[in-house]
């Protein structure tokens, strides 16, 4: 059987309304967060240690708003990095991108309506998906599995080939690049997924943000291997009170997780505090996961007996893990409450040794 525990770690409020939210890809900046709003905040000058500096700029064309962008070297290869975005008139722009120039390399309609989301395929960066904003817009025009709008595209950094899709009709799909027309799996979430992101490291590992309900992690080891069947939900993250709309994976590394006890003890790790941390004041609503809770100090109540210290995270390094157990720290966001969480999930298989079954699904960190 399989163990999963969800805990809290921060939250904070963003005070505009929360659409996207990233981690720094590079190693050096791995401990930076962005959360991206929907209004426009007005620099008052009061940026503290981190702001942003543009560097370069480039319009795409007139009454054209840029809905998404992607990177094409979600592989890390960085040679001749381009950017591709797709706006609201429907169409899309390749742009390349060097130290000291931004530069069109090709635009072109691709649907008649919004274009909500574009993708490379980080395998064949010449390849490029893009989605439908529409209610009733496919993914491109000989794909009918989505029913509705498609606002979700990536691309796997560690299975070629392999594509998953979220879409307005709730159902997340994972694709086989080289027959588009049928789709590996097909997954209800329960929500409009808003946005997908393939973890860093573990190539079976799925996030989606479902818009009206919540937040979930994917086992899409079984869809990517090309067996039938939906991709199991290994955890859901329920504690916000809007929609659910950004969500990434850090690529920094957690230690292995406290033990669990039943003992009451609430003595605090210790943990450095931050400005705009708030204290979390409500339990999960759900007894399939665990809450770290905060004492009046702001510090974190642990559930085991003995305060242990988190260690110091670092980068994570290479590209698999045959372990049956991972430790990760995530960040989402919620729209109409304006609300940023800071979150670890810890997952572990755990064999029956005698019987020979493990009871569960295959790991999600097996590789090929």
């Amino acid at each position: 059987m399989s163990s999963s525990r969800t805990r809290n770690l921060q939250v904070f409020d963003t005070e505009l309304s929360a659409d996207t939210v990233e981690w720094c890809p590079l190693s050096q900046y791995a401990h930076i967060l962005a959360c991206g709003t929907y209004q426009l905040q007005k620099d008052d000058g009061t940026d503290g240690r981190c702001a942003l500096e543009q560097i370069l700029n480039m319009e795409l064309g007139p009454n054209r708003l840029a809905l998404s962008l992607d990177w094409s070297t979600g592989r890390g290869d960085s040679t001749n990095p381009r950017v591709v975005t797709s706006d609201s008139t429907g169409s899309l722009t390749l742009l390349s991108v060097a130290e000291d120039d931004l530069r069109t390399v090709s635009q072109w309609n691709a649907h008649d309506f919004e274009a909500w989301i574009s993708a490379f395929s980080y395998w064949d960066t010449q390849l490029v998906y893009s989605g439908l904003g529409s209610e009733d817009g496919p993914l491109v025009p000989y794909v009918h599995q989505h029913s509705m709008g498609v606002c979700s595209i990536h691309s796997n950094p560690h299975r070629e080939h392999i594509v998953a899709t979220g879409s307005y009709d709730e159902n997340v799909l994972v694709w086989d690049g080289r027959n588009m027309r049928q789709p590996l799996s097909e997954t209800p979430v329960g929500g409009g997924v808003w946005r997908l992101k393939w973890h860093p490291v573990h190539e079976h590992l799925l996030l989606a943000a479902c818009m009206h309900n919540d937040f979930h992690i994917l086992n899409c080891q079984r869809a990517a291997d090309g067996n039938e069947g939906p991709c199991p939900i290994l955890t859901s993250y329920i504690l916000h009170n809007s929609l659910a709309y950004g969500a990434d994976w850090s690529r920094l590394t957690l230690g292995t997780p406290p033990p669990s006890s039943s003992a009451t003890d609430t003595t605090a790790a210790s943990v450095p505090l931050s400005k705009g941390h708030l204290r979390i004041q409500y339990e999960s609503p759900t007894a399939s996961f665990d809450t770290v809770l905060e004492d009046e100090c702001g510090h974190y109540i642990p559930d085991h007996a003995t305060a242990v210290s988190p260690p110091g995270p670092t980068p994570v390094s290479g590209t698999g893990d045959d372990s049956a157990s991972v430790s990760c720290l995530l960040a989402s966001c919620s729209f109409y409450d304006h609300m940023l969480h800071v979150w670890r999930w810890d997952w572990s298989l755990e064999t029956d040794t005698q019987s020979g079954d493990t009871g569960a699904l295959p790991s999600p960190l097996d590789t090929e």
